[in-house]
C-alpha cells in the first residue's frame, strides 16, 4: 500500500518540497517602523522546526501605507530589508525550511489598531494612523475617512513598489513570493466590483478589473526570476453582486497564462455584510472549483485541523496543498502528530530526534 499523498513530495514550480504541508501567512503585529523584531525571530524559529514543507512569512508591507496597522513588518527600504535579513539568518542557522514572503497592500483597510486593541480605523493625523488610498474613494466601514483614490501616476508608483520588495525579496534568498491578492486588501479591492467603481481602463468590467492585478503579478514575476511567484486569493466575497468564483476563476486562467506557480485559494475579507458559512474545510470547494479548470498547483485553507481531514483534501484532488495558519499556531508539531497518526515520515532536527515516542520508531526521517 502507497503512504499518505499528504506526505509525498512535491513541487512549485522547481521548488522542492517534502509534504503537501504549508504554513500560511500569519500577521504578528509586532514590527518596529517596519522592521521585524526577536518576536519574529523567536515565532517564525518555532515554526521551522514543525516539519511543513514551506513555511510563509507574513503579509508584508511594500509601503509605509501599505501597512494594515503601524505594527506591521515592511519591506521598503534598507532598513527593512536589513532587520528581515537578521531573522532570516537565525532561521537558516537552525532549519533547512524553504521559505516564502508574501507582499502586499493594505489599500482602504490599512491604519487600523492591531486586532488586540480592537482593530478600529484610526484618521490620519493621529498616533498610528494615516490617509489609506485604494481604487475607489469607498471606506470599508461606513462612516469612517474615505481613501484617496489612486490615479495612473500612483498606479505606476506603487508597481515600482512591488517591483522594488521582490527585489529585496530576491536579495535575500527567498525561495518564493507570494501576492496578497485576498482578504479585502488592496489587490482584491481593485478585483470586486463592490470596492472599485472606477470609470477608466482599471474599473467596470472584469476584464478591466483583472487588469491593475495582473500588471502587479507581472511586475514581480519580472523582479524575482529564479523562484516560484504564487497569489493568494479570495474565491468569494460572500456577499451578492461582489467577487466569485466564476471569477476567480477567469483570473487563475490569466495567471496561468504568466507563468504563475501555484494558487492560493481563500475567500472573504472584502466587505462587512459578507456571509461566511463558517465550518471545516468551508473554502475547499472554492480550491476545487479552481483545480477543475486550470492546471495550476492549488493551495486550499480554512479550518483545517484534522489529520484525515487534511489527507483526504489532498488525496481525492480537492487542492495539490493544505495550508495551515491558526492551526498550527495551535500546535506547531502538527505535522508530527499527522505523520504519526497516517503512518507517515517527517522531518526533525537532530536535536529533537530522541523525543520520537518509542512506539513510532519510524515517525522521523533519518538525521541530516
Amino acid at each position: 500500500m502507497s503512504g499518505p499523498k499528504l506526505f509525498e513530495p512535491a513541487k512549485i514550480g522547481e521548488l522542492n518540497l517534502d509534504n503537501r504541508i504549508i504554513i500560511a501567512p500569519m500577521c504578528q503585529y509586532s514590527a518596529i517602523d517596519g522592521c521585524m523584531t526577536d518576536w519574529h525571530l523567536i515565532h517564525l524559529g518555532n515554526l521551522a522546526l514543525s516539519g511543513s514543507a514551506l513555511l510563509t512569512v507574513e503579509a508584508t508591507a511594500i509601503t509605509p501605507e501599505g501597512r494594515i496597522t503601524a505594527h506591521d513588518v515592511g519591506l521598503w527600504d534598507d532598513k527593512t530589508e536589513a532587520a528581515m535579513a537578521r531573522t532570516l539568518g537565525g532561521i537558516r542557522a537552525v532549519s533547512d525550511i524553504p521559505l516564502a514572503i508574501q507582499l502586499g497592500h493594505a489599500g482602504r483597510k490599512a491604519s487600523v489598531e492591531v486586532p488586540w486593541k480592537g482593530g478600529k480605523h484610526i484618521p490620519a493625523g493621529n498616533p498610528g494612523g494615516w490617509q489609506t488610498e485604494a481604487p475607489s474613494a469607498i471606506p470599508f466601514t461606513e462612516g469612517t475617512v474615505p481613501p484617496h483614490t489612486l490615479d495612473k501616476s500612483d498606479l505606476s508608483r506603487l508597481r515600482a513598489a512591488y517591483s522594488a520588495a521582490a527585489k529585496r525579496a530576491a536579495n535575500l534568498g527567498f525561495n518564493a513570493v507570494q501576492l496578497h491578492a485576498a482578504h479585502g486588501y488592496l489587490i482584491h479591492q481593485f478585483l470586486s466590483p463592490l470596492s472599485n467603481q472606477r470609470s477608466d481602463d482599471y474599473g467596470g468590467s472584469l476584464e478591466n478589473r483583472l487588469r491593475f492585478p495582473l500588471e502587479i503579478f507581472d511586475t514581480i514575476r519580472a523582479a524575482f526570476p529564479n523562484g516560484p511567484v504564487t497569489i493568494r486569493v479570495s474565491g468569494t466575497d460572500w456577499v451578492p453582486g461582489g467577487w466569485d468564483i466564476d471569477q476567480t476563476i477567469v483570473l487563475a486562467k490569466a495567471l496561468e497564462t504568466r507563468g504563475c506557480d501555484a494558487i492560493h485559494v481563500s475567500s472573504g475579507g472584502l466587505s462587512p455584510q459578507q456571509q461566511i458559512p463558517v465550518g471545516p474545510s468551508y473554502q475547499v470547494p472554492l480550491a476545487r472549483a479552481v483545480k477543475a479548470e486550470t492546471k495550476l498547483p492549488v493551495i486550499a485553507v480554512g479550518l483545517i485541523t484534522g489529520f484525515e481531514q487534511a489527507e483526504a483534501i489532498v488525496s481525492t484532488g480537492d487542492a495539490d496543498f493544505v495550508a495551515l495558519a491558526r492551526t498550527i499556531l495551535y500546535d506547531p508539531r502538527w505535522p508530527w502528530h499527522a505523520a504519526a497518526h497516517l503512518g507517515a515520515k517527517v522531518r526533525a532536527p537532530n536535536q529533537y530526534l530522541r523525543c520520537q515516542p518509542h512506539t513510532l520508531k519510524e515517525l522521523f526521517l533519518p538525521p541530516s
